[in-house]
């Protein structure tokens, strides 16, 4: 399966592309993972959303881009969640490599800073990143900073 890639600023967003990303957010960050705590944080106005639409239009893949200095002094990526209803089909992988080339295009070549799940190491490190310093807990979940040069 394929998936169609839009990013948009936040005031750019469709009501139901909210909606939509929301909803797939705390489907994943807080029921998912039994994790209570504030997801809308004040910064999606902020940032570049990445959406990835399946042909019969469900959101199946989100992350949220940060130019440098707003997130971290680096560009960043965040609140990367792939639908668990098309997790089979590998895009999350597909997202990461959107969410960096994105990145790319609006920011430029430059290093990409992410706080990721620790049990993601792995995944993220495929990509390039690497860990930064030592792990920290976020809302009961281990995490670690990660870099990508």
């Amino acid at each position: 399966m394929t998936l169609t890639w839009t990013t948009k600023p936040f005031a750019d967003l469709f009501l139901a592309e909210l909606y939509a990303l929301l909803q797939l957010r705390s489907e994943v960050f807080v029921v998912e993972q039994t994790c209570a705590f504030q997801d809308i944080d004040g910064q999606d106005q902020v940032a570049y959303h990445l959406l990835g639409h399946t042909p019969e239009g469900d959101l199946a893949a989100y992350a949220r881009l940060f130019g440098p200095g707003l997130s971290y002094a680096q560009v960043s990526i965040g609140r990367v969640v792939a639908s668990p209803r098309f997790r089979r089909y590998g895009f999350g992988r597909q997202l990461m490599g959107q969410a960096i080339s994105q990145c790319e295009t609006l920011f430029g070549a430059q290093p990409i800073k992410i706080g990721a799940q620790l049990y993601l190491k792995h995944f993220y490190e495929s990509f390039g990143f690497e860990q930064q310093g030592e792990g920290y807990l976020e809302d009961g979940i281990p995490h670690i900073y990660m870099l990508r040069a």
